[in-house]
């Protein structure tokens, strides 16, 4: 079908979001024509304009922020002992939603990845480093990069930078999911199983 230019724009516009394919970005392109009135509309372009133009990266920890310190680090309840390091900014919600951790984040910004030329200087492991040295009682940096080929050499990285610092480096454990069956589980994710076994 021969869609009006306006229309082939947008969706060429709309597949840029992750996981949104030709088909998908079709099917959003014709509900905001044919469902969505023009204040809808205007209403959405302002949202996705003022996130762009009003959000930055915490100074401190690399979070998305509305000042240049995000409400994390602002927060003077939170355990300053600690680190939580994640790949992305998104991360630290899924973090934030479960609640259970009060301690500092550190952003990476990526993951080592030879193949696409992201070397330790293009993540913000030195930042991570000047923190640290910032905080002489700091006990702990819990290393969180997914459990995949990249996540795992970036963690023995940072590993083997903060051996030599005194404090106690941990990874978080990887292993089956909650709910699910050992035999649908692949050689990796059981290995991760038992390596990440515990006690009870």
């Amino acid at each position: 079908m021969n869609y009006p230019q306006p229309l082939i724009e947008l969706i060429e516009n709309l597949q840029q979001l992750p996981g949104v394919g030709p088909k998908t970005a079709e099917r959003m392109a014709l509900y905001v024509i044919t469902k969505l009135d023009e204040q809808d509309v205007l209403k959405m372009s302002k949202a996705l304009i003022g996130s762009k133009q009003n959000l930055m990266y915490c100074e401190t920890c690399g979070n998305i922020s509305e000042t240049p310190k995000c409400s994390i680090c602002r927060d003077e309840t939170r355990d300053k002992t600690i680190f939580c390091v994640v790949q992305e900014a998104k991360d630290i919600l899924a973090f934030e939603r479960m609640g259970m951790f009060r301690g500092q984040y550190h952003v990476l910004g990526g993951v080592l990845s030879p193949m696409d030329g992201v070397g330790p200087e293009d993540l913000r492991i030195i930042e991570l480093l000047e923190r640290i040295k910032e905080m002489p009682d700091a006990q702990e940096v819990i290393v969180a990069t997914n459990p995949n080929m990249e996540g795992e050499a970036t963690a023995q990285y940072i590993q083997s930078v903060l051996v030599n610092t005194g404090i106690r480096i941990s990874r978080i454990a990887h292993g089956l999911p909650v709910g699910g069956d050992i035999d649908y589980a692949d050689e990796a994710t059981i290995m991760k199983a038992l390596e990440g076994r515990r006690e009870f």
